[in-house]
């Protein structure tokens, strides 16, 4: 993601004229602003092959079984001693 800020920033400060990102021509330069879309199209690819992705997803699922989990055994008074029932 930080990737695709970049390029958008570098696009945006040539489009404004700031800088020396302003003296760059769209035809000839057009390299200078378009690599860091490249990079990310590339971290893409090797954060998919290697299973980034799916393994934050896996880790978001797990937490948040977790989370429900933790939440049943309090409501049913079994996690917190402080709350269980004597009879």
């Amino acid at each position: 993601m930080w990737f695709i800020g970049l390029g958008v920033l570098l696009i945006l400060l040539n489009l404004a004229g700031i800088g020396p990102f302003g003296a760059w021509e769209w035809p000839k330069d057009w390299l200078y602003m378009c690599w860091p879309f490249g990079l990310a199209a590339a971290w893409w690819v090797y954060s998919d092959s290697v299973g980034l992705t799916q393994k934050r997803e896996m880790d978001k699922m797990a937490l948040k079984k977790e989370t429900r989990r933790r939440k049943a055994m309090e409501t049913l008074g079994l996690q917190n001693p402080k709350r269980r029932r004597r009879w």
